[in-house]
């Protein structure tokens, strides 16, 4: 199960980016997960919901954003959106496609609390 070492990394990314002793003010971190970076997104927030717990982090919310898988086909020139097994242009059907999104894992946003007594 990678996303174990993936959930570790992203609270080291939060660690790294918040001020020591301010853990307990995030509330949420949101990341993207492209359709082809090969996480499931329930094991991942099963994860980081563990490896939080009896931290200060353990009320953080961890936001997931599905990125769907989009294309640049080079024959037609159009831009689609299409499934993971279905690797084809929609509007042709050619073959020769560059990836424009579906790969993304990244943290993208860390959401903090003004005031640590507003945390309920």
């Amino acid at each position: 199960m990678h996303e174990l070492s993936i959930a570790q990394n992203i609270l080291d990314i939060v660690r790294e980016k918040i001020p020591q002793g301010e853990e307990a003010l995030v509330r949420a971190v949101r990341i993207k997960i492209g359709a082809m970076a090969g996480v499931v997104p329930d094991s991942l927030a099963f994860c980081f919901s563990a490896i939080t717990h009896g931290t200060p982090l353990e009320r953080t919310a961890l936001e997931i954003i599905n990125v769907p898988l989009t294309v640049h086909c080079k024959m037609c020139g159009a831009e689609s959106s299409i499934e993971q097994t279905l690797f084809f242009c929609p509007s042709c059907g050619g073959f020769e496609l560059d990836v424009l999104t579906g790969r993304e894992m990244q943290v993208s946003e860390i959401e903090l609390d003004d005031e640590e007594e507003n945390r309920p």
